[in-house]
């Protein structure tokens, strides 16, 4: 079954899989890295960055 490539629609290719081509792929990739995809989560306040028990969670701590 083909899939097809989720910025162009167009058929996906094995070798750039899910996408068609290496163009569709750094598209998706600049689209990530620029924040225009987000995952959802809660908003951080300024308090919680001020809590010392949720600022150890940021560090990995």
């Amino acid at each position: 079954m083909k899939t097809a490539c989720p910025i162009c629609r167009r058929p996906a290719d094995s070798r750039f899989r899910p996408f068609c081509s290496s163009r569709c792929a750094n598209v998706d990739l600049q689209r990530w890295l620029s924040g225009s995809y987000v995952l959802p989560g809660d908003e951080i306040d300024d308090e919680d960055i001020a809590d010392p028990d949720i600022a150890d969670l940021d560090r990995g701590a």
